[in-house]
């Protein structure tokens, strides 16, 4: 589903923000409430929701709203040269309305961004073996009908980056085939976001090594104003994102991870057959992964999103 869609989200208790009651939701998603500013502009307000097998957990991990607002705003700027995007300003001074209280607690939080209509795929971009690319190359030898060299292992890099689509209209995403999601979007606009993906997973691997961080895999969402191709929602962050340090990557194992791997791996040990209701999640874990975010974000962009 879009997550413009309705105000709550696979039944997570999720309330809008009382400072702005004076403005339309539009939407709640997994971390992400819509508003609508105007005819032409949205206010993106990103919470500390986590989620993990499209189910959304009670609790929030501290910061990550900032988190994911910085290293998103920089991603956008590092790669609006390969695809337009649709962030004007995370500057929360631009939002109308707020008194103080509403401001300070937003401030790092919002992203006012132009209203765009997403495509129906999200756009699924796999340089590594891992994940439910893993379980897929078990269970048939290949991504979805995309073939793969024999023999991989866990964590192993893939020959090149492969594009994996999955639908984003059902509670949980399913994965396309590559003809299903050109016939979903239509051809040239398959085209058009098949080779933004991949031009955006090359900019994203190549900066990221610079860090020592390797990229395995990553999704993104596009949306169209008037026929042109925008990047929207999130790029290259930990939500959307699995990413590895370089020095401890071994393949054959689940990796050290900056992204929400550490909860999902928690998740895969617990008697929970990944439906609602989630589990309430080990404070060590929530603690564990905070510091993840914050240490990439401070990585990546110089910003300390906990201050």
């Amino acid at each position: 589903m879009s997550p413009f869609d309705a105000p709550t989200y696979l039944g997570a208790r999720i309330a809008p923000d009382p400072g702005l009651a004076h403005l339309e939701l539009l939407g709640a998603g997994k971390v992400r409430d819509v508003y609508a500013l105007d005819a032409e502009r949205l206010l993106f307000v990103t919470s500390d929701r986590i989620s993990a097998f499209d189910v959304i957990f009670d609790e929030g991990v501290p910061c990550k709203g900032r988190v994911l607002t910085a290293v998103a705003a920089h991603w956008f700027a590092r790669t609006q040269d390969l695809v337009p995007n649709h962030l004007i300003t995370t500057d929360v001074d631009a939002v109308p309305g707020l008194d103080p209280d509403t401001r300070a607690r937003l401030a790092g939080r919002v992203m006012v961004v132009r209203r765009a209509v997403p495509t129906t795929v999200e756009w699924v971009v796999r340089g590594y073996l891992a994940g439910s690319g893993w379980k897929e190359y078990g269970a048939t030898g290949g991504l979805w009908g995309q073939a793969v060299p024999a023999g991989l292992r866990l964590a192993d890099p893939l020959p090149e980056p492969l594009l994996t689509p999955t639908t984003k209209d059902d509670e949980h995403d399913l994965p396309l085939g590559l003809d299903e999601a050109r016939e979903r979007v239509g051809a040239d606009l398959f085209e058009r976001a098949r080779d933004a993906s991949f031009a955006l997973f090359e900019r994203g691997t190549r900066e990221l090594a610079t860090l020592g961080i390797l990229l395995a895999d990553t999704k993104f969402e596009f949306g169209t104003i008037n026929g042109e191709l925008l990047l929207i929602d999130e790029a290259l962050t930990p939500d959307s994102s699995r990413m590895w340090p370089r020095e401890a990557w071994e393949p054959g194992r689940n990796q050290a991870s900056y992204d929400k791997q550490i909860l999902r791996d928690w998740l895969e040990e617990q008697p929970w057959d990944k439906e609602p209701p989630a589990p309430a999640i080990d404070p060590s874990v929530l603690a564990r992964l905070a510091q993840r975010y914050l240490d990439l974000c401070e990585r990546l962009t110089g910003v300390d999103a906990s201050a």
